[in-house]
């Protein structure tokens, strides 16, 4: 996991948050200062209203956008859209309101992306026994076929992406706790409500 710093924001090895400069001394980021600037923010906040966004932060957007670019390019059998729905079925995420929940998608969009990924033979629903309102999904040997197949072509192309970086399994350490912190965020949102 990232470490807090004294400024209260991550950083991880490697990293560039604010009040840190790019370059790298052997695979860390070197502190140019201890407290964050009044209109640079740390890692994890956001900009106050009118200030100038940390441009590692617009970078890093800017990266992920493309990355997704990349991974929907990764097969021309799955949108990234119905890949989300079966990576969560095969999670352990059987029933649909779940499934919404943990994608943050309203149920129109759930059903739909349902509906079209049962019609390619891909999911199956069922009813959950002691409730009549509930629907279990779970994948068909199609679906466990083409999520792998999929899933071993991302694999592949953000491997090849890491591969070009100084540090390719920081890379994608980085990333993945990206996927803890999105849950911790859903779970917050869906607390407050």
């Amino acid at each position: 996991m990232p470490e807090p710093t004294a400024a209260g924001s991550l950083s991880a090895p490697g990293i560039t948050t604010a009040g840190t400069d790019p370059t790298p001394t052997a695979g860390t980021a070197k502190p140019t200062s201890t407290t964050p600037s009044a209109t640079t923010p740390t890692a994890g906040t956001a900009p106050a209203a009118g200030s100038t966004p940390d441009p590692a932060a617009v970078l890093a957007v800017r990266t992920l956008a493309r990355v997704s670019r990349v991974l929907e390019r990764s097969t021309a059998e799955l949108n990234l859209a119905h890949y989300r729905v079966l990576s969560a079925i095969a999670g352990g995420d059987a029933r649909a309101s779940r499934v919404a929940q943990r994608l943050a998608l309203g149920r129109p969009a759930i059903s739909a992306a349902v509906d079209a990924l049962t019609k390619r033979g891909l999911v199956v629903r069922s009813d959950v026994d002691g409730d009549q309102r509930a629907i279990a999904l779970s994948l068909t040997p199609l679906g466990e076929r083409l999520l792998a197949e999929t899933e071993a072509e991302m694999v592949a192309r953000v491997g090849a992406l890491a591969g070009r970086t100084p540090d390719p399994e920081q890379v994608l350490r980085v990333l993945g706790w990206l996927g803890p912190a999105i849950d911790e965020l859903v779970a917050e949102h869906l607390a407050s409500r």
